[in-house]
């Protein structure tokens, strides 16, 4: 069964197919993708295509993808997870978006904790990690507030819009979150 996690304001769970037109509403914008690494959305099949890759990942033990959900609104405002999963080597890298709606007031903050947490607790995780375009100010400022280390830099290592990117590699390690 999938696990739904709560915050205060936030309800986490799975992701479903009818959340095809919320998904598509911020994927379609290029101030959402702009650090993302994929072009912005051009039809609906985009965003339901991202969902079946989502519910593939999680019943591979690949991945994992929590739609956020706002207790207040009942409304989807994005989604967070784990990808590159490897139970065997207890790691994977952290993942999330936000619709700009819904920018500046701490939502991301609220998710990110709640499943570093569970990653460490329930899934086991020794490490989580992260690769963030180095222009993205907000991602950066709240992994490092987080706790994680800033490994380095990954040279050319993401490609937005046929340009290459340079982006930061971090870390967190259990060890050092509980």
């Amino acid at each position: 069964m999938f696990p739904i996690l709560e915050t205060e304001r936030i309800r986490l769970r799975e992701i479903k197919n009818e959340d095809a037109n919320r998904i598509f509403s911020y994927f379609s914008s290029d101030e959402v993708t702009r650090f993302y690494g994929q072009d912005s959305f051009q039809k609906i099949e985009d965003a339901e295509n991202l969902i079946e890759l989502f519910h593939k990942n999680y019943s591979e033990k690949r991945g994992i993808r929590w739609g956020i959900e706002c207790k207040k609104t009942n409304e989807l405002i994005g989604t967070i997870g784990f990808h590159l999963w490897s139970p065997r080597h207890k790691r994977a890298e952290i993942g999330y978006d936000l619709h700009p709606d819904n920018w500046g007031y701490g939502y991301a903050q609220e998710v990110v904790a709640e499943i570093l947490s569970y990653g460490f607790k329930v899934m086991e995780l020794t490490r989580i990690g992260a690769v963030v375009f180095l222009e993205n100010d907000a991602s950066n400022k709240l992994l490092l507030k987080l706790g994680f280390e800033r490994e380095g830099i990954l040279k050319s290592y993401m490609y937005q819009d046929g340009v290459a990117y340079d982006t930061y590699i971090y870390s967190l390690i259990r060890n050092n979150y509980l």
